[in-house]
């Protein structure tokens, strides 16, 4: 019986293929998981502005500030009187379209 060659694994380590699966795997759920916590900034500053929370607390304002960080590509797609509604639609667009796109992404590597 010939010795074990150089190019076999060692007895229990996981395939190349398995190895590929587990990474994507991971990177699917990084994914999914960075597009999740965008879409729940992006909510909680809409939820903590139509709720009228104080601006002046620090809380508030490290949710507003992420908010924008997140959204600056779209402020001010729409400019309506109501202001609610403008903040509704300037920061759920891109929680929308963070979220679909985030898992999306994760789907297509989680397939890979």
């Amino acid at each position: 019986m010939p010795g074990p060659h150089a190019y076999d694994p060692p007895p229990g380590a996981p395939h190349r293929y398995e190895r590929r699966q587990s990474t994507a795997r991971r990177t699917a759920l990084a994914v999914h998981t960075i597009a999740d916590i965008a879409a729940v900034f992006l909510g909680l500053w809409i939820l903590l502005y139509l709720l009228g929370a104080n601006q002046g607390n620090v809380f508030v304002e490290f949710v507003h500030g992420t908010a924008d960080w997140l959204a600056w590509w779209s402020q001010d797609i729409f400019t309506m009187d109501t202001e609610g509604l403008r903040v509704l639609l300037n920061y759920g667009l891109p929680a929308l379209i963070y979220l679909l796109v985030g898992h999306g992404i994760a789907a297509r590597l989680s397939r890979a």
